[in-house]
Order: structure tokens, then C-alpha cells, then sequence
């Protein structure tokens, strides 16, 4: 076994039953593969060596019930040390710990320790007390590990406040995520309401700009119409126009009468009789009349008046 690395073939010749001795060897670090191998070495003697640190690995080691750590350069034990839950005798003393790790707690079944010469918290150091004795070096154990115990149960509350905390944050930022996607749909509801509404008014204005423009084009069509009426000669009313056409109708039917009664009382045998007489004597007296254009044109005018 070599001074630096602790390691050789030499090692199982230092098992003496089932402890191992490997004090005053100069160590820097410790063997842990070959102490691996040795599960009947319970018993572990590294005393007064030059160890400044434990590998994490040395946990393993759980088979170990009595450890010796005394007089080396020990400032710190691995995080995991409580893994050696067989450890019942511990000797850590002439070290340069300050603390012990918190699984410590977990070395339910330690019976002895000593931590006397090291640079322990105040704490620490007046729960551990002085180890001058068999019985010292028990109450140690004791109420160290109760001590322990007590710093795992705050930091496990501690950590439980701190879970808490982180999910009553985590449950907050949900709730504010929550809130603000709901604001955010309620605002695009909106939009979207403000925008039907802008194109309803839109559509209403233009309907209304198309309502009034073919108004206009139709008031414009009537005035472009009522010229053109306006320039025809005025009608006479309707009832005028039918008593004019019935009275035409009667002095044609008059006429035709006369022309008749005429021609057959000139051109007929009936002459000489009396009526045709008077007949010719009238039509005498018209021909005579007709001569005349002034009274002829007042007898018209007379008649238009009518």
C-alpha cells in the first residue's frame, strides 16, 4: 500500500479479524475500493493520517459499525455521512470540522462519539460537551444526534414553507395567467362587438347614402318630365270634352237630317208639298246668309263660346 494513494496488496494483510488498522499511513485519501471489498472489516482504525476530506463515495461503506477519524485534517464530512446507519462508535477527535451534515441525524444507532478538539459552531460544541469519559462520549452521541435531528426537522419545515410558498406563487402567477387570458379574451369580445358595430353603421350609411341618392335621381327624373308636359296646350277637362263630342255628335246627326230632307225635297217629287216648301224657303234663306262671312264668323264664334 502505497503512502500516497492507500492502496496495495498489503491491504488484507492488515484485516485482523474483522478490523482493519490503517492508522499512521500517511494517507491523503481513502481507500474506499478496496475497503469495499473487505465487508468483514467493521472495525476501521484511520487515525492520525493526513485526510483533509472523505470522498462521497466513502458512504458506501455501510458496513462499518466503529470508525476512527481522530487526529487528521478532517474540515467537513461528506453531505450523505448518515448512509452509515451501522456506525455505533465514531472518533472524530483533533479535526478542523466546524459542522456536522444535517443526515447525521440519520446515525440512529451511534452510541459513542467524541468531538473534542475542533473548531465546533458554539452550539454545537455545548451540546456535544466534553468526551473524558465512557459516559461523556455516550451523552455526546446522544444529544448530538437529538440536536441533529431538531436542525433536519426545521430545515425539512423550512423546505416544506419554502414548497409551500413556491406553489401558493406558482398557483398565484396561474391565477394572474388565468385572469389576464380572460381580460384578454373579454378584450377581443369587445373588439370584435366594436367592429360588428362599425360595419352595421357602415352598412346603415350606405344604404342610407343609396336610399337618398335614388331619391334624388327620381325627384330629378320628375323635374326633368314636368317641362315637357308643361309645354302641350292645356286639356280641357274630360267631362268638357264629352258634352263637346256629344254635341258634335247631335248637329252632325242634325245635319245629316237637313241634307237628307233637303235632298229629297229637291231632288224628289215630294217638292211641292208643304214641309218640302218651307224646306227649300230655309235653305234659300242659308245660302243667302252664307254670303255674309261676318255673320257667319260671329255664328261660330258664338258657337265656340257655347
Amino acid at each position: 500500500m502505497s503512502r500516497g494513494g492507500g492502496k496495495g496488496p498489503s491491504l488484507k494483510d492488515k484485516l485482523d479479524g474483522n478490523e482493519l488498522d490503517l492508522s499512521l499511513c500517511d494517507l491523503n485519501e481513502v481507500p474506499v475500493r478496496e475497503l469495499a471489498a473487505l465487508p468483514k472489516a467493521t472495525v476501521l482504525d484511520l487515525s492520525c493520517n493526513n485526510l483533509i476530506s472523505l470522498p462521497s463515495d466513502f458512504c458506501s461503506l455501510m458496513h462499518l459499525v466503529k470508525l476512527d477519524l481522530s487526529k487528521n485534517r478532517l474540515q467537513q464530512l461528506p453531505l450523505d455521512f448518515g448512509r452509515l446507519v451501522n456506525l455505533q462508535h465514531l472518533d472524530l477527535l483533533n479535526n478542523r470540522l466546524v459542522t456536522l451534515p444535517v443526515s447525521f441525524a440519520q446515525l440512529k444507532n451511534l452510541k459513542w462519539l467524541d468531538l473534542k478538539d475542533n473548531p465546533l459552531d458554539p452550539v454545537l460544541a455545548k451540546v456535544a460537551g466534553d468526551c473524558l469519559d465512557e459516559k461523556q462520549c455516550k451523552q455526546a452521541a446522544v444529544k448530538v444526534l437529538q440536536h441533529m435531528k431538531a436542525i433536519q426537522s426545521e430545515q425539512e419545515r423550512q423546505q416544506q414553507r419554502k414548497l409551500q410558498a413556491e406553489r401558493e406563487m406558482e398557483k398565484k402567477r396561474e391565477a394572474e395567467q388565468r385572469a389576464k387570458e380572460a381580460q384578454e379574451r373579454e378584450l377581443r369580445k369587445r373588439e370584435k362587438a366594436e367592429e360588428k358595430e362599425r360595419r352595421r353603421r357602415e352598412y346603415d350609411a350606405q344604404k342610407a347614402a343609396k336610399q337618398e341618392m335614388e331619391k334624388k335621381t327620381k325627384k330629378e327624373n320628375v323635374q326633368t318630365r314636368k317641362p315637357a308636359s308643361s309645354s302641350r296646350p292645356p286639356q280641357p277637362p274630360r267631362h268638357k270634352r264629352s258634352w263637346s263630342r256629344s254635341v258634335l255628335r247631335v248637329l252632325f246627326f242634325v245635319l245629316l237630317c237637313v241634307l237628307c230632307t233637303l235632298a229629297a225635297c229637291k231632288l224628289t217629287e215630294l217638292q211641292h208639298q208643304p214641309l218640302c216648301v218651307s224646306v227649300n224657303t230655309l235653305y234659300e234663306d242659308v245660302l243667302a246668309a252664307l254670303q255674309n262671312h261676318k255673320t257667319l264668323q260671329n255664328l261660330l264664334r258664338q258657337n265656340s263660346q257655347q
